[in-house]
């Protein structure tokens, strides 16, 4: 066996659960790294909390004579907690985070040293752009960004250093993150969906779009890990044959979990209580060594945080416990991959889910209206929802039957669908009051303390009614949350906005009562949106044809999902809702179609090196071992040799055969690569996956392979099964 692999076995066949100490008061240690109102309370002056609480509630901007206040006392708060720095914390276009550290301690000129935090500090900070993605929302030249505070999302002591949720802007005032379209997006929302709320609820003055992640992931051992250039470089496992025991047994999936992952859990659950994450949920996924984590919803802008928060969390947390953490959405080939499910609906300040069925004709024709709207919303923007979860490792995922497909499509249950179906044969354009009263739509029996949903779970569609929240099920492992909610929060808002102007139209020039009226639209986006509905199974093959007469997109790939961004009715939209102007749009495109290409690059260029520098030299190697043995046969028997040593020629002809298929597909490979790389942003990315990424297969094919021909102690590399060992 080779000595890194040996070596990597070793330490985890002695690797033990990590001990830690966790607190038993978890609910009183909840949030207390967080400056949230319940700390500002004992630390602010009146008058500077009230400003944050209508920063945080109404959207208020938080006047600059308060910001010295809030500074000393957040100051004085983190540093009793331990603090000794401070951070603006910021989401740039790297789908990653960011933070700069600076010391709290300044050395005034007698040599003395004070701890200094002001109001300017914490209100903005000026980090140097240049190195990151900016789509040329900034000349080469221009390396000043900024970051600006973001009151609604709490700052928060992580280790020795405070942190400050921010948003990060170029100097002409573009948006360079992910966070910065996101609160458009949901200010956008929140204006329309009040205006829509108040037809039946004067009371109320604010509509929180609200999130609850469910992230999927993969925990292998660190040695293991470190052994495998193309899981450290790439995220995955780009060669390896599948284990003869994966998933099929489905002993994995919500079974017991191992111990040492569960002090992992433990120990990343103990972090989140005191940063305010709410975690709710742990359970094995369906794949062997895949994991599932699920906090309660929150706000949307606060989720996307913890979110980002959490996934820098596990990484830290699994170091400490010798884990790597896997958030590629298909790190291993022939199981399951990963995706996060993003479960988003609508709260009011009065505390109603505005898509939760009522018990009153009034409340379910408010549901009708946000739910209708919802899927109308989908409907008109199939494509730019597709395109806000595309990424080299999602290609991977969607429609490999464990995963929804590429075709978006909204599932409602077949009790809503019968709602709908009777509401579009009314011709009058009126509700009678009994047509009211039948809008109840009550769940319609009950199990032994379990109380029925009205609708059934469809694993197999991309944006599916779970009760009292869609779940949008396409968002990738990996991805930056804000992504897909600013595209659905803004789709939602422009249809509710419409929605609105339609309704006030037949109230104020025809004459219509509010609620026929209400009803009258909602009708006609029944009918035209009934194309999304889909019921059946997405995984069907005859779904595509389906979904091909109903013309819907069907983009499989990230180049191709990507071209609706730059599309005239997407830049319209998105600055008729003042979300991004079009430089903004564009340079977003140019990131995303670019970042897919220099994945795919990365994965090309470790994949032939792997198998040039470690695959081809280890079969030579046993393939010489046995030209030996056949040289001693045929000196021992050279009568018989060809009958005593048929298969050991086989067996060095086929070791040779693949060796050839790998090495001609790896120059074969580079050559497109440097013929890709010669052209224009988009075809360079098309290029790369319709012309470099086949023969990622080819040479997978031909090593996994020679991995079951050669002798087992002398592959180099942890073989996939070693690596899903718990």
């Amino acid at each position: 066996m080779s000595t890194y692999r040996f070596a990597a076995l070793q330490d985890f066949w002695h690797r033990k659960p990590v001990e830690i100490s966790v607190s038993k008061d978890r609910a009183s240690r909840f949030a207390g790294n967080v400056f949230n109102i319940k700390a500002m309370q004992s630390a602010l002056p009146g008058d500077a909390l009230d400003a944050v609480k209508d920063a945080v509630k109404k959207g208020s901007k938080i006047d600059r004579k308060y910001a010295n206040s809030i500074a000393t006392a957040m100051k004085q708060w983190a540093i009793s907690k331990g603090a000794t720095h401070y951070t603006h914390w910021f989401q740039p276009l790297t789908g990653a985070t960011a933070e700069k550290h600076d010391a709290f301690l300044e050395v005034l000129r007698d040599g003395s040293a004070i701890e200094s935090f002001g109001g300017s500090q914490l209100v903005q900070q000026e980090p140097d752009a240049s190195s990151f993605p900016h789509g040329g929302l900034r000349n080469t030249f221009e390396a000043r960004g900024y970051t600006a505070w973001d009151p609604t999302s709490p700052a928060f002591v992580m280790g020795t250093t405070l942190c400050i949720p921010t948003i990060f802007v170029s100097y002409t005032g573009s948006a360079l993150d992910n966070k910065t379209p996101l609160l458009r997006a949901l200010n956008a929302l929140d204006e329309a969906a009040t205006q829509v709320a108040n037809y039946f609820d004067k009371s109320v003055s604010k509509v929180n779009a609200t999130l609850g992640w469910e992230q999927e992931f993969f925990l292998v051992d660190a040695s293991l890990a470190l052994a495998r250039p193309d899981i450290i470089q790439a995220g995955r496992a780009l060669l390896g044959h599948s284990p003869a025991k994966g998933q099929q047994l489905s002993d994995h999936y919500f079974g017991s979990i191992p111990s040492r992952v569960l002090s992992f859990m433990r120990d990343l659950e103990d972090e989140c209580i005191a940063l305010g994450v709410p975690l709710k949920t742990r359970h094995n996924e369906v794949a062997p060594s895949q994991f599932e984590l699920a906090p309660i919803y929150e706000e949307a802008n606060l989720a996307v945080d913890h979110n980002s928060l959490i996934m820098d969390l596990m990484d830290k947390v699994a170091q400490r416990h010798h884990y790597k953490v896997l958030f590629h959405e298909k790190p291993f080939p022939n199981i399951n991959g990963s995706g996060k499910h993003n479960n988003w609906s609508l709260e009011t300040d009065t505390g109603v889910n505005l898509l939760a069925p009522g018990t009153t004709p009034t409340k379910n024709l408010q549901f009708l209206a946000f739910f209708i709207n919802t899927i109308k919303a989908v409907y008109d923007n199939e494509e730019l929802i597709r395109a806000s979860v595309a990424s080299a490792g999602n290609d991977y995922r969607l429609g490999a039957d464990e995963a929804p497909p590429a075709i978006m499509s909204v599932y409602i249950g077949k009790q809503l669908t019968q709602v709908l179906d009777e509401l579009e044969k009314v011709t009058d354009g009126k509700l009678s009051p009994e047509e009211k009263t039948e809008l109840k739509l009550n769940v319609v029996g009950k199990i032994p303390e379990i109380l029925l949903d009205n609708t059934d779970r469809n694993r197999t569609s991309p944006f599916a009614f779970t009760g009292n929240k869609f779940e949008f099920r396409a968002v990738g492992s990996q991805a930056n949350c804000a992504k897909p909610m600013t595209v659905i929060n803004t789709v939602v808002a422009k249809q509710l906005r419409d929605f609105k102007n339609e309704v006030d139209f037949l109230i104020e020039n025809k004459s219509m009562k509010k609620d026929d009226a209400i009803f009258n639209v909602l009708r006609e986006y029944i009918k035209s949106s009934k194309k999304i509905r889909y019921e059946g199974d997405g995984y069907a093959e005859n779904w595509e044809k389906k979904a091909l007469r109903r013309k819907l997109s069907n983009h499989k790939t990230t180049p191709e999902a990507l071209k609706i961004q730059l599309n005239k009715k997407t830049i319209k939209l998105f600055e008729e809702m003042e979300i991004m102007t079009e430089a903004e749009i564009r340079a977003r495109h140019e990131i995303e179609i670019e970042e897919y290409t220099k994945h795919v690059q990365i994965e090309s260029r470790v994949l032939g090196s792997m198998a040039r520098n470690h695959i081809i030299p280890t079969a030579i190697r046993y393939q010489n071992m046995l030209i030996e043995n056949v040289q001693g046969l045929k000196a021992i028997y050279e009568k018989d040799f060809k009958d005593i040593a048929g298969e050991q020629m086989k067996l060095i002809e086929d070791i040779s055969n693949h060796i050839t298929a790998i090495n001609a597909g790896i120059t074969e490979m580079i050559e497109e690569r440097k013929d890709a790389n010669k052209l224009a942003i988009e075809e360079r990315a098309a290029a790369y996956n319709e012309k470099v990424r086949p023969f990622f297969e080819t040479i997978k094919y031909h090593s996994d392979k020679l991995e079951l021909l050669v002798e087992d102690k002398l592959w180099p590399l942890p073989k996939v099964r070693e690596i899903l060992l718990l």
